[in-house]
Parts: structure tokens; C-alpha cells; sequence
């Protein structure tokens, strides 16, 4: 099951893959980002850090390493990265994650 149509209604945000890997809906306070991942296509998050970070996935699965542990999380499965941590993932084709961020400006809203 994907999204509900509302949420897939959300603005998108600017993430540095093309739209045929990975399409986006964010809702985005003040006081952080939230945002829903549909994952089209295999791909690899490089090893970054940001501010602090949770998840959850919904469908599918992604291999998701924080700081030097790397676990396999599947629908159901939650994750919290502390600021500053570093973390990257292979993911799946077919994983839908949603991650809440910290910083209401983690990524940029699409115009």
C-alpha cells in the first residue's frame, strides 16, 4: 500500500537523487521535518551527519549502518540517529520510510 493520496499531496523536498529513486512528501514546522520516503529504485545514502534524526520504516527493507553498527530494519522496525552521528543505508526498491529531522531545514522545499 503506498501513501494515502494526502500525504503523496504534501510539498516535495530537495534531496540529491532524481525523482525516478526516490520521491518525497514533507510536513515541515518550526520545530522540525517530517518526511515521507517512497524509495523507486535500489540506491545507497552515503555516510553523512546532521542534526538528530528518527525513523521508522513502513514497507520494505534498508540495511541502515549509525555510527560503526549496521542492522537490517523492515516494516515495523524504528531507528533514532543522535546528532552528529554518522549513518548511511543501502535501501531497497519498494521501502517507504518516514524520518522525522530536527532541523526544520534539512532540506529545502521544492518551489
Amino acid at each position: 500500500m503506498s501513501y494515502p493520496d494526502f500525504i503523496k499531496a504534501f510539498p516535495a523536498i530537495d534531496v540529491p537523487f532524481p525523482e525516478d529513486v526516490v520521491q518525497t512528501s514533507v510536513v515541515q514546522s518550526e520545530a522540525g521535518l517530517v518526511a515521507f520516503f517512497t524509495f523507486l529504485k535500489d540506491m545507497e545514502l552515503p555516510m553523512h551527519s546532521h542534526g538528530a534524526q528518527w525513523g521508522t520504516v513502513v514497507a520494505g527493507e534498508i540495511e541502515l549502518t549509525i555510527g560503526s553498527e549496521t542492522k537490517i530494519y523492515r516494516a515495523g522496525d524504528s531507528y533514532s540517529i543522535p546528532a552528529g552521528v554518522e549513518h548511511g543505508a543501502q535501501i531497497k526498491a519498494g521501502a517507504r520510510v518516514i524520518d522525522v529531522f530536527e532541523e526544520a531545514d534539512r532540506y529545502p522545499i521544492k518551489a
